[in-house]
């Protein structure tokens, strides 16, 4: 680690910023703006930065906590997080056109619990409450899934049949606690299942790899993205885990306190999977203006994977919707509103 301020530089941890899933959502939304018009509704931000949110809204895109609160006829955007049946049932009682979002791992780890649901087993879902992905994926099982909340949490759980247990996780955890969780949980239980393939995403996976590089030789990190992201989240944790004398999270270059690089030789940069590169470049911007105009790139690893757009963008939504509120309309004993 650098102790004097005599070279100032960055090392830029790589990969950073959109994973496939969160590009994917993006231009989902994006596409459905340019092929359908404004307004495009989507169920809760469509990944967990407020920078995208804010450009999409500039677009045209409305953002909704409840499906509810759509209005019948429209189209409606599932977000990168996935979305529990229950959802997609009050979609379609709603008349509504839906464009499904969901990250394809997220989709892997809700087939997994309806899989091992179907096959009586104890679900224990490693992940934070209240975290979308978390109510997403619980309510395709609701009543075998139980939440585990980290490793403090694994002394509460119990269930039916120690002998058929298996964990699933949240995509977005660190790898490191997720693993920690784990082996608390096979203490208690010796014959617990793992999943097929690793549920924590690969891009999580890698962020975190890259950012444990440059926090080994960085006096301070800092982690583009926003603080309701659990991937960015968990990078400043990986970071001051991994050596950095001091971590913050910000959304912006506009967050950085210039105090937090007194005595600072080496900043260590990176941004989480939801975060465009041109808020990564802002910083840069920033750190280069006060003497950080050196910048190694740190990329430990490389990604090649990218997911296609949602299937639905391929059909005449606008047109399925209306049908819909017309087939309601026209039922025998539908109401003068079409309910």
């Amino acid at each position: 680690m650098a102790d004097t301020t005599d070279r100032r530089r960055v090392l830029l941890a790589a990969p950073r910023g959109y994973c496939a899933g969160v590009d994917r959502a993006v231009i989902a939304v994006e596409r459905a703006l340019e092929q359908y018009g404004a307004p495009i509704y989507v169920r809760h931000e469509i990944v967990h930065n407020k920078y995208v949110v804010a450009t999409l809204e500039r677009k045209g895109a409305i953002f909704v906590e409840e499906t509810a609160e759509v209005p019948e006829g429209e189209i409606v955007i599932f977000s990168a997080h996935g979305v529990a049946p229950a959802v997609r049932q009050e979609a379609e009682r709603g008349r509504l056109a839906t464009i499904d979002a969901t990250c394809p791992l997220v989709t892997k780890v809700h087939k997994e619990a309806v899989r091992f649901a179907e096959a009586d087993y104890d679900i224990l879902l490693i992940g934070h409450e209240g975290h979308e992905e978390v109510i997403g994926t619980s309510g395709e099982a609701p009543d075998h899934i139980t939440l585990v909340d980290g490793p403090e949490d694994v002394a509460n759980v119990q269930v039916r049949d120690p002998e058929k247990v298996v964990w699933l996780s949240q995509t977005t955890l660190s790898v490191d606690e997720t693993m920690e969780t784990v082996d608390a949980l096979k203490g208690r239980f010796p014959l617990l299942v793992s999943p097929p393939s690793d549920d924590i995403c690969y891009a999580t996976q890698n962020r975190q790899t890259a950012i444990k590089r440059v926090a080994a030789d960085a006096d301070l990190v800092l982690v583009v993205g926003s603080r309701n992201s659990s991937n960015s989240a968990r990078m400043v944790e990986v970071a001051l885990g991994a050596g950095a004398r001091a971590a913050h999270l910000v959304d912006n270059a506009g967050e950085i306190d210039e105090a937090w690089l007194e005595g600072v030789g080496t900043v260590g940069l990176s941004s989480g999977a939801s975060v465009p590169e041109v808020l990564v470049d802002e910083v840069l911007e920033w750190l280069a203006a006060r003497g950080f105009a050196d910048v190694e790139v740190v990329q430990p690893m490389r990604e090649h994977i990218q997911f296609s757009l949602p299937k639905e963008l391929r059909r005449d939504l606008r047109a399925e919707a209306a049908a819909k509120v017309a087939a309601a309309s026209a039922a025998p004993g539908a109401s003068a509103d079409g309910s």
